[in-house]
């Protein structure tokens, strides 16, 4: 059992040196488009709802 352990462990470690990791410049770039984007699809799916409880209200 130990050994499989060990070897699991072995095995992560090569594996994680071979990622290839983002950089800084590539980390902060893509978090931005992240918030971004979430932002965007939030305002958009207010908008769509304000839109649609309107004409319900009206409906009713």
């Amino acid at each position: 059992m130990f050994q499989k352990i060990k070897l699991f462990l072995i095995e992560s470690r090569q594996e994680i040196k071979r990622v290839n990791w983002p950089t800084l410049h590539q980390t902060r770039r893509y978090t931005f488009f992240v918030i971004m984007l979430s932002l965007s699809l939030s305002i958009f799916l207010g908008i769509l709802d304000l839109f649609f409880l309107e004409i319900l209200k009206n409906a009713f």
